[in-house]
């Protein structure tokens, strides 16, 4: 989980912590089948788009969501991926599901986490000198 990855021209430990939620907290998400939908569909995205899905809780009305992503995809950016594409299977797939319009609010919440602290990198870059 917090080993450094490689690609031609970077070395990188990036790991987000999500959590969205479905428009007006509806309890979308008690549905098993809306559940494995969106679950299925994350791991796909994460084939995909190259980032791997460290771990996983869909809630009855909210969603956590730990993944280790390339340095080239922005926090943002990853969740207009995984919001939009979860969102419009689940519209699809479900469309007698009490869902008008968009299935995600448009707000999320990010954390990065690594394997040091910020007071250790703060002490180690004043202290190069």
């Amino acid at each position: 989980m917090n080993t450094y990855k490689s690609t031609r021209h970077a070395k990188f430990l990036l790991n987000y912590h999500f959590i969205w939620i479905p428009k007006y907290r509806k309890h979308i998400l008690d549905n098993p089948k809306i559940k494995q939908l969106t679950l299925d569909t994350i791991n796909e995205l994460a084939d995909t788009h190259n980032f791997e899905v460290l771990a996983t809780e869909i809630m009855p009305d909210h969603i956590h969501l730990f993944i280790s992503a390339l340095p080239k995809y922005s926090p943002s950016k990853l969740m207009n991926i995984i919001k939009g594409t979860t969102g419009r299977r689940i519209s699809k797939h479900f469309p007698k599901s009490n869902i008008k319009g968009s299935v995600w609010t448009r707000a999320y919440f990010v954390a990065t986490a690594g394997n040091v602290s910020s007071e250790t990198l703060q002490h180690y870059i004043e202290n190069q000198r």
